[in-house]
């Protein structure tokens, strides 16, 4: 494991430190390749760290494409789209001219047709990411790596690059990118905050199945992961 832990006070900083991160992956992208893709989650714990990005002045978003992790299979219109938080909260100011890839392509389920549309879409995406900024959960899943997955051994091999997932915690369907592809990145982050998931963050560390805890895929997969976490 190539694991670097860093630690911030609050999480303001640990937004405004992030952001920073990112913002330099992608300037660097932008200089070397002439465009830059970042992947980001959803949830509530990003949202901090969406404004200050969204907020960065010297990016030329105009050549900045963002796409998400993983997707809940719910329009942009739903509270529980991640597209919606990332629309409201980084694609803002500054970021208005950065070019948004939505996982979710129409319709009330990720059939082998919608997926074929989004990854339709996902395909035009220059590689490698400039950065993937990663969440987990408390039962240790990260993208729509979920415990129970009905299709989580495809989800972690594949090279997709999104397929469809369904599982017990997911709540709604879910598409997500596989790993392969996120791991095609020049930078890969690990947002997570709060005393519960640094623990949880120590259990995956340790010995066990990777199907228990799936992040454990991506902290034994060689790629250097940087996590930010704050309590």
């Amino acid at each position: 494991m190539t694991i670097d832990r860093r630690s911030f006070a609050d999480k303001p900083t640990l937004a405004k430190e992030l952001a920073e991160a990112v913002a330099d992956r992608i300037r660097t992208a932008i200089a070397e390749r002439g465009t830059a893709a970042i992947a980001v989650s959803g949830g509530s714990t990003p949202a901090r760290f969406f404004q200050a990005l969204g907020k960065t002045k010297d990016i030329d978003w105009d050549k900045v494409i963002v796409t998400l992790v993983d997707e809940r299979w719910v329009d942009e219109t739903n509270d529980r789209s991640n597209a919606l938080l990332v629309n409201e909260r980084m694609l803002q100011g500054p970021a208005a001219t950065a070019r948004f890839f939505p996982l979710y392509s129409g319709g009330d389920a990720p059939d082998a047709a919608a997926v074929a549309k989004t990854n339709a879409l996902l395909a035009q995406l220059p590689g490698p990411f400039a950065a993937v900024v990663l969440g987990m959960g408390s039962d240790g899943h990260t993208a729509s790596f979920f415990p129970g997955g009905d299709t989580l051994a495809e989800a972690l091999t594949a090279e997709g690059p999104a397929i469809a997932i369904r599982a017990p915690g997911a709540g709604e369907p879910r598409i997500t990118f596989t790993l392969p592809r996120l791991l095609r990145t020049d930078g890969l982050y690990l947002h997570i905050e709060g005393e519960e998931k640094a623990d949880v963050l120590d259990t995956a560390l340790g010995d066990g199945p990777i199907e228990d805890m799936p992040i454990r895929a991506v902290l034994r997969s060689g790629h250097a992961v940087t996590v930010y976490w704050c309590p």
